[in-house]
């Protein structure tokens, strides 16, 4: 798969399901391995990041069954799992080290279940989650009593010694949605109430989920708050198209000229769709329609036309609800008229690559005009992006991003190192290709 090469063939038209949201798709094994009996999950990403999760929670000795095909076509989502619960004390040794791949919500997120067990288990990684600090998640996790230990700086391997928790009161210096996951995850094998504050509201599935499985929980403002309990609901549910996956289309219905698409049964979250207010305000043509609510998530069909984009400044709240569309927020920033200047996003330069300074100089190698700041970017858009020889740094936003300045251009694009596409969304050239047939 690495590398690609890309250029502008047709306008992308048509009518496409993206594939399932992977933040739920996590999320939804966590807990209904955690549940107590039979939970069935439609619509599973199958992708190696929640892949990752699903075979932790097998090596820890919960059953689970796949149906279906694996990644369907344009829009068929016939993935589903069964997965058998054994309550919250029912997790065993996994004897073995976890290795959770490229994926930093399975490590994090997993960090606040094995916290409260009756063993221990270690964490670790591939050589890009190796380097990625996991501070942020040790410090709440030892005050609640948990025992971990990590690389000098926190880095992985984490080993976890479970025990009994206590609750706590946790101030967290980010708006993080897998630190709060974590912590919210310890609490349910705390006596009382255990509350998480944040400076901003960051993407609340964790919430909605603990809710419809019977947990205690608690929101107040930017506080959420929620008491342990001895046993979690099974579960029946269906996962949304995920808008993250979503976004790329989106991105290229309105650069590609003469393109018009619509996306099927789609996330909405409100903690996850900034970048359609921010394409809203840079003079996007976008539209939610036929909008609904699918097991306790919002979901729309979204409608896109090219579009002739101009800049803004982005910051603050703004940059949050759309921090995982950061990399191609840069590339529509920069086919759009004018200067656009994005700030607050800082947390950037510890994802998967450090991708504030990865876009500026990949979109340099297009004839891109980029000022890099320390918390994000300031882009001078053009009319016509250059042909290049770029490259992802290993970052699945940052290929495809780059997969999609690529099809703007009227000559060849290569795009390197493309293979960590697969961590999230393997069909990405298919489903594209599909569009532009």
């Amino acid at each position: 798969m690495s590398p690609i090469k890309v250029r502008y063939r047709q306008p992308l038209r048509g009518r496409l399901a993206p594939p399932p949201d992977k933040s739920i798709s996590h999320r939804a094994v966590i807990l209904s391995s955690i549940a107590e009996g039979k939970s069935i999950i439609r619509n599973f990403l199958l992708a190696e990041d929640p892949m990752r999760t699903l075979n932790a929670f097998r090596q820890m000795g919960i059953d689970m069954e796949i149906r279906g095909p694996g990644p369907g076509n344009r829009e068929t989502r016939d993935n589903e799992i069964l997965i058998n619960g054994k309550g919250l004390r029912g997790l065993k040794d996994p004897g073995n080290i976890i290795d959770c791949g490229n994926s930093g919500t399975t490590m994090r997120l997993l960090s606040g279940i094995l916290a409260g067990q009756l063993f221990s288990a270690t964490l670790t990684g591939d050589s890009s989650l190796r380097s990625r600090p996991m501070q942020r998640i040790i410090t709440p996790l030892t005050e609640m009593d948990a025992v971990i230990t990590s690389e000098q700086g926190g880095y992985p391997p984490l080993r976890i010694k479970g025990g009994k928790l206590r609750p706590v009161k946790y101030k967290s210096p980010v708006a993080s949605a897998q630190v709060k996951s974590a912590i919210l995850l310890a609490g349910l094998y705390c006596d009382g109430i255990t509350s998480f504050n944040e400076p901003e509201k960051s993407r609340d599935h964790t919430e909605r989920m603990l809710a419809a499985g019977g947990v205690e929980i608690e929101i107040k403002s930017l506080e959420v708050c929620v008491r342990g309990t001895s046993a979690i609901n099974p579960f029946d549910l269906t996962v949304p198209g995920d808008f993250s996956s979503a976004s790329f289309f989106i991105a290229g219905g309105l650069l590609i000229p003469q393109s018009e698409i619509l996306l099927k049964d789609t996330g909405v979250n409100p903690t996850r769709t900034g970048l359609i207010d921010i394409l809203n305000m840079m003079g996007a043509d976008i539209r939610l329609e036929n909008k609904r609510e699918i097991s306790g998530e919002p979901v729309a069909d979204i409608y896109v036309k090219h579009s002739q984009l101009s800049g803004i400044n982005i910051t603050g709240d703004m940059v949050l609800k759309a921090i995982d569309e950061f990399p191609i927020l840069c590339v529509t920033a920069a086919k759009a008229q004018g200067k656009t200047k994005i700030t607050g996003a800082g947390e950037l330069r510890v994802k998967e690559s450090d991708r504030i300074t990865s876009m500026a100089v990949e979109l340099r190698k297009m004839g891109v005009n980029v000022e890099e700041l320390e918390d994000g970017l300031v882009i001078e858009g053009t009319e016509k992006l250059k042909p290049a020889d770029v490259q992802s740094y290993g970052d699945h936003r940052i290929a495809m991003a780059l997969i999609i300045a690529g099809f703007t251009v009227d000559k060849e694009t290569t795009v390197r190192d493309t293979e960590c596409i697969n961590t999230s969304f393997p069909d990405f050239i298919g489903m594209l290709e599909g569009l532009m047939r």
